[in-house]
Order: C-alpha cells, then structure tokens, then sequence
C-alpha cells in the first residue's frame, strides 16, 4: 500500500482512533480542510453516513490536478447530498498503481495513464470488459499529446526527434516496464517513424526501430515513472526530455523556463479514469465514487485539468481551446498503429522492439 496507509481498515481504524483522542486530549486531527493547497489524507468512514471515505489510486502525473479537483468535488457533493467526502489518495507509475490495485490495493476508483492499465483490471474481475461503454467519453478523462521538454531557449536547437539522435545530447523518458506515460513516449517515438518512413518511401518498421534505438542511446536515465523522470530533469539532469505536453506547461506556469518542441508527427495520449467496481461495491461507495468519475468530466473539473496542462474531453471546454493548443500536423493516435492490443504485441512482448533496442539487435 501506498503513502503511509497499508489497507483500507487501517486507516479507518487510525483516523476513528484520532477522533476518540481529539475529544479526550486535544490531538490535532488531519481531516481534509477543503484546502486546494491542503493534503487530503485518510478519515473515518462514519456508519451515520453523514460522511464517507474514498480510495483513489491514481498515476503519479495526475497528482497535481486531481488535489485541485477533489477539494471542488467535496464542496459540490456536501452542497447536494450533506454528506462530506474524504480521500485517501495513493499516486504511483500507472503500471505500478493498476498492479497494486489488481493484487489487492482495494481504489473505489482509478485513474490511470493508459487504457492497457485497466486491462488488468478486468483479467483481475475487479471492472467488466464493457467500462469504455459507461459514459460518452469511452472511460476517458483527459488528453495530451508527447513532446520533447528543452532548457531555456532551446540551446541545441532541438526541432524534430531526429535530432535527439545527434551525438552529445542526454535525452530523459521513463522505463515503460513500469510507466504507462514511457509506453505513450515510446509509441510517440516509433510510431512518428513510420510516419516519416512513409514520406521517405523507406521501410517502416526499420526505419521506425532505428529512430528509438537511436535515441535511446543517448538516453542517460530510465526512471520508475513519468514524475520522476521530469525530477530528475528538473535537478539538472540531460538536455531534453521526451514527456507530456501538460508535464511541461503545468511547470512553465509556475515559472521554470522550459522550452516545448512539438514535433511535426506524435500521438495523442488518452487518460481513464473509471470507478473499480468490485471494490466500490464492497466498500458500499458505488454512488460516490461514480459522482466523483463523472465529476471529473465536468467543465469545471475539465478547466482544472486543463490548468494543470491537460487537454479537455469534455467538448464544451475543448471548443474554447486557444489556437496555441492546436493540433499538430502529423498527430496520430493510437488506434493509427493497430490499437494497444497490436502495439503491446509489436512493440512490448517479449521479443518487440523495445526487447530488440534494449538488447542492441538491429
């Protein structure tokens, strides 16, 4: 279990153990204050159902948006129920976190990197093979898009992904053994090689494989998730990092002078989020938990993402995008190269590509 709790009943136990004491010593109490800038930690789930406790379990990039979110969601759900809402949250590399929730992690809700996370879900019968058909989004709750982050002013000149082959420049993305956000990286990376190869009239898969085993050559670090590879960037570390778009904006709003390289051809990354419902039905918070899903849809929670640096889906506030947010060119998706089933098989297996440019095989 993830950040100081182990199960669920722990931290029930602890959080009504620290109730008992406030009212016989005084112990300061870490209920939640509503508080955008407050960490939202574990509560007492009261059996009045005057409140209730939610476990989120969610991938490390959605952190900073989602404890924007959820102090917005306990104000409208106490406005329209009177019932108050406490979180225990858990963030994690998507693999990691939809691993954790698959052994036994018991998250009323996910939210997860990539749509192949929630397929351990449903080999687990923890969520039906029909979740996509649950809203009009297809389960999903934000997009991006991959880009290459650069230091201020771009010093090497970084255009295209080319040039993160050159000699001499120290590339950074995460290890897609363990981050989702490293499987969109990598896809972003081979599947703009067909797309170039197409325009050469060369061989695709050649020239695609080529392409990431170039630059992963001058890859330097191979970090545990997508946060920790922006960490380590922000310490210093190389000259440009393969991320997402909204990684780099939710950092430049903030102040820190990096340069966004989008690139003629990348993907479009798409995000779920969805309620688990084997653990939610256990837990008796199937309501909640999808009022809080579909919370998360809504215009106001979608601007929130999109301060974070996130794409909308909702389309009312997608259509009021500025036209700096602008699709690129070349932008393909990942039903472009055959769906993540296809993908996992090319790229992922055990003899793919990513097994090919680890092992150095041409």
């Amino acid at each position: 279990m993830k950040q100081g709790w182990s199960n669920r009943a722990f931290g029930i136990i602890s959080a009504t153990l620290c109730m008992i004491m406030l009212a016989l010593s005084g112990c300061s109490s870490t209920a939640s204050t509503g508080d955008p800038a407050s960490p939202v930690v574990a509560q007492a789930e009261a059996t009045s159902g005057e409140s209730v406790t939610l476990v989120i379990g969610a991938y490390t990039v959605a952190k900073d948006a989602l404890e924007r979110i959820i102090p917005q969601f306990q104000a409208h759900w106490k406005e329209q129920t009177g019932q108050t809402v406490h979180f225990q949250q858990s963030y994690e590399a998507s693999g990691t976190q939809a691993r954790s929730i698959a052994g036994g992690m018991e998250a009323d809700v996910a939210v997860f990197a990539m749509e192949g996370d929630v397929d351990k879900l449903v080999k687990a019968n923890l969520v039906p093979q029909t979740w996509k058909s649950k809203d009009a989004y297809n389960g999903m709750v934000t997009s991006s898009i991959v880009v290459i982050g650069t230091r201020k002013d771009n010093p090497l000149g970084i255009k295209e992904w080319e040039d993160l082959t050159k000699p001499g420049v120290d590339v950074l993305y995460p290890n897609p053994r363990t981050s989702g956000g490293a499987q969109w990286d990598i896809n972003a990376i081979y599947g703009a090689g067909l797309k170039l190869a197409a325009e050469k009239g060369v061989d695709g898969p050649q020239y695609a494989k080529r392409l990431l085993m170039n630059i992963h050559n001058n890859v330097i670090s191979l970090d545990k998730s997508g946060r920790a590879s922006m960490a380590a960037f922000e310490y210093g570390v190389g000259d440009a990092i393969v991320t997402y778009e909204n990684e780099l904006l939710s950092r430049i709003s903030q102040g820190v002078p990096y340069e966004i390289v989008v690139p003629k051809h990348t993907i479009r990354i798409e995000n779920p989020a969805l309620v688990v419902d084997a653990y939610a039905k256990k837990h008796g918070t199937e309501k909640v938990a999808q009022a809080f899903v579909d919370y998360l849809r809504s215009e106001q929670a979608q601007r929130l993402w999109m301060e974070a640096g996130f794409r909308p889906v909702n389309k009312e506030v997608a259509a009021a995008l500025p036209q700096a947010k602008a699709d690129p060119e070349g932008l393909f998706t990942i039903e472009d190269m055959g769906g993540w089933d296809e993908v996992r098989k090319t790229i992922y297996s055990k003899k793919g590509i990513w097994y090919q440019v680890l092992a150095g095989i041409e």
